[in-house]
C-alpha cells in the first residue's frame, strides 16, 4: 500500500502565539508538521522561551525567535529571518490575545482607553501587520489564519472587552481577505469552542463557559487541540484553496444555539 503525500509537504510556515504544550498554536503546529510542513516559531519573552523552545525542538523549527508585536522591529525581525532562509512563506498562524486584567474582568462600558487600545493593537492590528510582511513572501498565493471565538458575534457575559475586540478582528479578516484575495492569499479565522488553555484562564467564570459547553453543544464535547488544529491544517493546504473570508467553528456546533 503506498502512503499519501501529506497535503503540506514542502510548505513553509509561521506559528506564533505558542505558549506551552496546552497552547491552541502548539495543537496547530503539530498538525502542521505531521502533514509535511516545516514551521518557524515564535516565543513572546524570555519568560516563556524555556517553555516553547523544547517544543520548537519536537517540531524540527530550523527558525525561532523571540516575538512580542509591542516591541517595535521584532516582528519585522522574524519576517527578515524567514526571508534569508526560506525566501517565502506559505502560511501564517496568528494566535495571539491579551487584554489588561482590570479591563477584561470589567464591564466594557468601563473598559479603560488604555486598556482597549492595547488588547485591539496586540490581538487585532498585529494580524494586519503579519498580514503586510506575509505579502511579499507569497508571490504564488498563500493562507492567512487568525483565531476568534463566539464572543465576537454574540454577547458572553464574562467574555468583556475581548468581545468587540475579536469582533474587530472578525472584520479586519474579511478586509484582509478582500485586499489580499487577488494575490491568491486567503485569510480566515477560526473560532474554537472554549479550551482550557493558559491565556483562557484569566477569563472570569471560565468553568462555566466550559461546562456549558460539554452540556450545549450538540456533539454534547468539548473540542480538543486536536481538533484545532486538523482544521489549520486544511486551511493551511490546497483543499481549502475555495476558502477565504470566512469564519470557521470547531466547537461541537454550540454556535447555532445562540
Amino acid at each position: 500500500m503506498t502512503t499519501a503525500t501529506p497535503s503540506l509537504q514542502g510548505r513553509k510556515g509561521l506559528v506564533v502565539g505558542i505558549a506551552n504544550e496546552h497552547s491552541i498554536a502548539w495543537g496547530c503546529a503539530q498538525a502542521f508538521v505531521a502533514a509535511g510542513a516545516e514551521l518557524a516559531v515564535t516565543w513572546f519573552n524570555d519568560k516563556a522561551r524555556p517553555y516553547v523552545e523544547p517544543l520548537a525542538r519536537q517540531l524540527n523549527a530550523p527558525i525561532t525567535l523571540p516575538l512580542d508585536v509591542e516591541q517595535p522591529g521584532q516582528m519585522e525581525a522574524v519576517f527578515e529571518a524567514i526571508t534569508r532562509q526560506w525566501g517565502r512563506l506559505d502560511f501564517v498562524l496568528h494566535s495571539i490575545a491579551f487584554a489588561p486584567k482590570t479591563d477584561l474582568h470589567g464591564r466594557v462600558t468601563d473598559c479603560s482607553r488604555e486598556g482597549f487600545l492595547r488588547a485591539m493593537d496586540i490581538s487585532c492590528h498585529s494580524f494586519a501587520r503579519m498580514a503586510r510582511l506575509a505579502e511579499p513572501l507569497m508571490p504564488e498565493g498563500g493562507s492567512l489564519m487568525t483565531m476568534s471565538y463566539v464572543g465576537a458575534e454574540e454577547v458572553i457575559p464574562s467574555y468583556g472587552v475581548m468581545g468587540p475586540v475579536k469582533a474587530a478582528l472578525e472584520a479586519s479578516m474579511r478586509y484582509l481577505a478582500a485586499e489580499l484575495g487577488p494575490r491568491g492569499i486567503r485569510v480566515n479565522a477560526v473560532s474554537p469552542g472554549p479550551l482550557a488553555t493558559r491565556a483562557a484562564s484569566g477569563i472570569p467564570q471560565f468553568e462555566a463557559l466550559l461546562a456549558d459547553a460539554v452540556q450545549r453543544a450538540p456533539l454534547r464535547r468539548l473540542v480538543s487541540l486536536q481538533d484545532v488544529g486538523a482544521l489549520c491544517a486544511f486551511l493551511a493546504g490546497d483543499g481549502a484553496r475555495a476558502i477565504t473570508g470566512s469564519t470557521l467553528y470547531v466547537d461541537g456546533g454550540h454556535h447555532i444555539l445562540g
